[in-house]
């Protein structure tokens, strides 16, 4: 009578075991080691049927007067009742051993979930990180900073994705933005045309454009670098407002001319301010042979007249970013100017510039000496030995420099040369073969003519 009932005990262990579950019970439940869910519910699915004790009693009831399922009926008329209750309770553990094991498959992902979290945000802290130090190897030194973010997968390497960087210029020198847009290799001036189509100058007024494209970035000295910058300003105005000028080139000589304007009006060391008669003399003819309406004229002259163009000002890294890579750097004595005395200053020699400083340490320099159109030359000195001095092609020009006087303010040096000493024989010539390297005549007023003289032509049909 047992038989069938020992049967599918026997069954469930082998079932239970091949889970690695052991049927011990502890307060209706059972000890679970390891579980399969899958083939928990494979396995009970004959069970479902049987819920709750009070169905299974209605069910052993109805086989035993007579139920039409007879194997059914038989197997269980065999059992006595502790064997069916003892049955009963074993498929009611099971039923909330299914219970137990989804409960806990839901924590296992929920940790799992944590754990891929914690994952994430160590992963994201480590991209932050390298992401900031690009950044600031790029507001040091653009083109080192720029290959660091390719390098280590930060950025993509192609100019739509450098520009879109550059662009959203999130905690980046707008002084090291110039530079990088500046350099003459074709990936990036491929950059800077990217990165002037990042610009949406449709329906604006040109000095409204120009003080937008003005803002996101630092102009550069060199004048091939504004040129190659200004055209493609010109381009993507006219491309993006058709009909306005004639050419890009006039769009070209009229930004230069509100430029400058801008410079005339509102610098303090320009003592004889243009008015508007003198604004519609400088841009005469220069809409392909024709004149530009007045109207627009004037009120270019008066946006700017009212309102000067705003200056990126950079986050205090400027002098470090100026002073990051010298040409050269080293101790000189000076000659005064005024008074003929010696004083041995650091010189630091970069960006077409001599700068000079009473100690290495200092942030700010005493004294900068611009070198465009000077020229350099060896001389004697009955005080000083290995002396050369820097002059202009006029001996009577003063040359274009400052410095810090006495009462800490910048005013305009007063020099028609600079008389410099060197410590050896073999110093004086590195300085003077440096400084040759950085003297450069300035060809921005004979491009701008140029350009000038091109948009003055009668456009050829």
């Amino acid at each position: 009578m047992a038989d069938s009932f020992d049967a599918e005990l026997e069954a469930l262990h082998e079932t239970m075991d091949g889970w690695g579950l052991f049927p011990i019970p502890t307060n209706g439940r059972l000890f679970m080691p390891m579980v399969h869910l899958e083939e928990v519910e494979e396995e009970s699915e004959s069970d479902t049927e049987i819920n709750n004790n009070n169905n299974y009693n209605g069910s052993i009831q109805g086989e035993s007067s007579g139920g039409s399922n007879v194997s059914s009926s038989d197997s269980k008329q065999d059992l006595t009742q502790e064997e069916l209750k003892l049955l009963n309770e074993i498929r009611r553990a099971k039923q909330q051993l299914l219970l137990e094991i989804k409960e806990l498959e839901n924590e296992m992902a929920n940790v799992n979930a944590d754990l891929e979290a914690m994952d994430y945000d160590e992963k994201s802290d480590c991209t932050m990180k390298q992401m900031n130090i690009g950044r600031s190897k790029f507001n040091m030194d653009p083109k080192k900073g720029i290959e660091y973010l390719i390098e280590n997968e930060l950025l993509e390497d192609t100019p739509e994705k450098v520009a879109a960087f550059l662009f959203k210029g999130e905690s980046l020198n707008k002084t090291a933005i110039g530079d990088y847009l500046g350099i003459g290799k074709d990936f990036n001036i491929k950059v800077l045309e990217a990165f002037v189509q990042e610009h949406e100058f449709k329906d604006m007024i040109l000095v409204t454009a120009l003080r937008q494209f003005l803002w996101s970035f630092r102009l550069p000295g060199e004048a091939q670098k504004i040129d190659r910058m200004m055209e493609c300003f010109a381009n993507r105005y006219c491309e993006s407002n058709s009909g306005v000028f004639e050419s890009p080139d006039t769009c070209y000589v009229l930004s230069f001319s509100v430029i400058m304007l801008n410079t005339s009006l509102h610098n303090p060391n320009v003592k004889e301010k243009p008015d508007l008669e003198r604004f519609y003399a400088m841009n005469k003819g220069i809409n392909e042979g024709g004149d530009l309406p007045k109207e627009l004229l004037k009120s270019l002259y008066d946006s700017i007249k009212s309102e000067p163009f705003k200056i990126p000002e950079d986050d205090g890294n400027d002098l470090t970013h100026t002073f990051f890579n010298p040409d050269k750097e080293g101790w000189l004595w000076k000659q005064g100017g005024r008074i003929k005395s010696w004083k041995r200053r650091w010189f630091i020699l970069t960006d077409n510039c001599l700068y000079y400083f009473e100690f290495t340490q200092d942030r700010e320099p005493r004294g900068i000496i611009p070198l465009e159109n000077l020229q350099l030359k060896n001389v004697d000195d009955s005080k000083k030995d290995h002396c050369f001095e820097l002059y202009t092609a006029d001996s009577k020009e003063v040359i274009k420099a400052a410095k810090v006087d006495a009462d800490g303010r910048v005013v305009e040096g007063r020099h028609l040369t600079y008389r410099m000493s060197a410590g050896s024989a073999e110093e004086k010539e590195e300085w003077m073969k440096a400084i040759r390297a950085s003297i450069s005549r300035d060809p921005f007023y004979e491009m701008l003519a140029s350009r000038k003289k091109k948009a003055t032509m009668p456009h050829e049909n």
